[in-house]
Parts: C-alpha cells; structure tokens; sequence
C-alpha cells in the first residue's frame, strides 16, 4: 500500500472497492488542510485587531451610598439599669419610637424630685439678683442726690465766701475813714492846745477837741476789730468750703463703694443663676434620655444588652438598627498602581454574587448579567488592605440593580478603560505593564479650555 517493499499487493486487490483507500489515495484532502490552517491564521490575525476594553478587575461588597444609610448601632448616653425592652430582635421601629427604658444609678440624681429643687434654687437666685439690681439702682439715686447737695452746698459756702470778702472790704474802708477821722481829730486837738496856750482858745473849746479826738481813737479801734473779723470769716467760709467739699466727697465715694459692692454681688448671683440654669437644662436633657428612641426608621437586626435589671456604661453599644431606605453603593478596592487610572464618572460592570452572569472582560456589552455603574468617589488615603477605596454608584441610565440585593453581599468589578486592539493587550500582558493612562473626553476639554 505504502510502495515500500517488492512484494506489491497492488495487482492483487481493486482500491476503488474500499472507501479508506479511496480516501487515502485522494490528493485534495491534503489542499483542504491547507486552506484551513491558513483560514484559522487569517482569522487569528483578525481577532489580533479587534478592539478590546483595558479593565481593572477588583473584588468588593455592596453597601450604601450615604453613611446615615447604613446599619447604626445605638449607644446609650448615660449610664443606667434596664428596666422594660419595647421591641425585639426583627421589629420595624420609625424615627423617635421608644427601644428601651433605663432607670438612674447615679446617687447625684436619685431624687425625683431634682428638676423641682433645682428650680426652686434657680427662682430665688433670680430674685436675689432683682434685690441687688434695686439696690444698685438705690445707691444710683443715692449717688446723684449727694452730687446734686454738695453742689448747692458748694455753691452756698462760695457765696458765703464773697459775702465775707465784700464784708472785709467794706470794714477795710471803714477803717480807713476811721483812721483819717483819727489823723484828723489828732490835728485838731494840737491846734486847739496850741491856741490854748496863747489864749485863743477856751479851755472848754480844747477839752472837746481832746473828747472827739478820744472818740476818732475808739473808732480807729472798733474799725480795726472789725476788719479783722470780717478776715477772720473769709478764712473761716473758705475753711468750711474745704470741708464740705470734702464730706460730700466722701459720701458719694462711700455711696458709689456700696454701690460696686451690690453690683459685685450681683454679678455673683447672675453666675450663679446661669449656673443654675445650665444645671437644670443639663438636669432636663438627662431626665429625657432614660428613654432610648430609634434615630430613623429601619429594623432591629440585632440586640446586644438583653434581659433586665443590667447595667450598661455611658456610650455601650445596645441595639442594632438597619435603616429601611437607602440607596445602594459597591464599596471595592484597587492597588494603588491603577489609582491614577481612575476617575469620577468613570464606567464600572458589576457581576453580583448570587445573580449569575457571563462576563467576557474585553467587551463588556456582550456581558450577560452584569450591571452597570459609575465610579462615585475615590479615597485619598490607603486602607488596611493595602488597597485604595472606590465608591460606586448605580447608573440611573441603565439597568436597575436588583430588589433583592442586600448589603454585605459580595461583587466583582470591572472598571473600564481604553479600548486597545487585542494584540496590543496581549503584548501589555506578556511585559506587566499596567493599562494605559488617558482622561475622558470631557476632561480632556477642561483642561484645554483651562489652558
């Protein structure tokens, strides 16, 4: 068969009688190989430039785009005992409804009666300052009183003052006509004497001469004491405007004394009232916090304190609470070698765990079972993982994710990049670079209109 021994059975046998020589013998069978290797080659030089989506491939899980929106724990403000639970493990509660009541262990605030106390000692530091505040306003008359007195006092002791210096004045010149009667009645009495003598005179004549000359002498006198009086009342008016000047400095001064006193207690008993007031508002909040209320509505998932009559610390954990409405986010994350590749608005598939999908990397729309987001913010700083934090929204354009999508539930990720041939991708692949750097066309456009 083969034509590689003398010994033929070709003359022995028909090939045409069997369908694997046929077969075998048919020379066309080798040129359809050919052309079949070379088709597959054409076609794999082909599939080498279609286009092919760079991607970033990342693990995440979903969770809530606001941070209200996810599962809160209450804390407990104050310290207490459990004293009645109002719901369980799985109720609805809406914002305000009461979880649970907890009773005071705290000896400060045993009394029931502290708000009332503390407001009594609140009303009678109130009026305590009003009593300083009349005082104040007392000694304020007070004062003006004593200012308006001692000015007519003032003003009285001047006067007596120019009536003593028009006084010394009018006294001077009475003085003075006494002493010139004097100077006169003395010339008079020595010309009489001297007539006398040469008998021109009586003796009658001269003795009344001596008389008035006596008489201008006690003049002279009196006119003199007098002066000296009237100097002496100058000296003594002056004295008492000096002294009541000072008295009544003295008075307004121990007036105006009492009056910073009253107003130092005063401003003592506004501390004290203010004191008072924060401690009766700090007393009304605390009172109020004994009943521990759901801050929005949502589901008790989960109770931490249990039982009664336990004793819980200030800020301990109690209740668990997952909000009822909020708006789903995918929390993923990526090394921080693609972070620059990354930016807002940017397109991400999603494949949910449990829904199934078939995600072919490269061309994201023949996808089946993806969903489609947007890439809603980027962190900044490094998380534990050693990986950076990316926020990713639902595209309101698309697809809705599912109703049934809880949070915590895992996904997979698909940040899209460039489109690049395939070649191009497997030579980046086969090398280790990372994919290729670019902006958006609308970022693009920023810059340039910035420039």
């Amino acid at each position: 068969m083969l034509n590689i021994t003398t010994n033929s059975i070709k003359d022995f046998l028909d090939p045409e009688q069997y369908k694997s020589f046929r077969i075998v013998e048919r020379r066309g069978a080798g040129r359809a190989l050919v052309r079949l290797i070379a088709a597959f080659f054409f076609l794999g030089v082909v599939l080498l430039f279609i286009p092919w989506t760079q991607n970033i491939r990342t693990n995440g899980s979903v969770t809530t785009l606001k941070p209200d929106q996810r599962p809160q724990t209450i804390h407990s403000v104050i310290a207490g005992r459990i004293e009645k639970w109002f719901v369980q493990e799985g109720d609805f509660v809406k914002k305000g409804d009461t979880i649970l009541f907890i009773s005071e262990i705290k000896d400060a605030y045993f009394d029931p009666n502290l708000l009332g106390r503390t407001q009594q000692q609140l009303t009678s530091k109130e009026m305590s300052v009003t009593s300083y505040m009349e005082k104040v306003k007392a000694l304020d008359n007070q004062v003006d009183a004593l200012v308006q007195t001692s000015k007519l006092k003032i003003q009285q002791a001047e006067n007596k003052l120019k009536q003593a210096a028009l006084k010394v004045q009018s006294d001077s010149n009475d003085f003075n006509a006494a002493k010139i009667n004097f100077e006169i009645a003395n010339e008079q009495l020595l010309r009489a004497e001297k007539l006398y003598e040469q008998g021109l005179k009586s003796l009658t004549d001269f003795e009344n001469r001596r008389n008035k000359m006596q008489k201008a002498n006690a003049d002279l006198v009196s006119a003199k004491n007098k002066l000296l009086t009237s100097r002496n009342e100058i000296i003594n008016a002056e004295v008492e405007l000096l002294s009541i000047a000072a008295q009544y400095r003295d008075d307004i001064a121990k007036a105006e004394s009492n009056k910073y006193t009253a107003l130092s207690a005063m401003y003592d008993a506004e501390a004290v009232v203010t004191k008072l007031q924060n401690q009766f508002m700090n007393y009304s909040v605390r009172t109020g916090l004994y009943y521990i209320t759901s801050p929005k509505d949502g589901y008790v998932t989960k109770a931490i304190q249990s039982g009664l009559g336990e004793t819980i610390k200030e800020g301990e954990p109690i209740v668990r609470i997952m909000p009822s409405v909020y708006d789903l986010a995918i929390a993923i994350y990526v090394p921080p070698i693609d972070l620059p590749l990354l930016e807002k608005k940017q397109e991400v598939r999603i494949q949910f765990d449990g829904w199934p999908a078939i995600v072919f990397s490269g061309w994201p729309n023949t996808s089946v079972g993806t969903y489609s987001g947007y890439v809603y913010a980027i962190d900044n700083f490094i998380s534990d993982n050693g990986k950076y934090r990316v926020l990713v929204s639902a595209n309101p354009n698309e697809e809705a994710w599912p109703k049934d999508l809880g949070i915590g539930a895992g996904a997979n990720g698909m940040i899209l990049l460039q489109d690049v041939p395939i070649w191009y991708e497997l030579w980046r692949l086969i090398n280790g670079f990372p994919p290729d750097y670019y902006k958006s066309l609308s970022e693009a456009q920023s810059d340039k209109s910035k420039k």
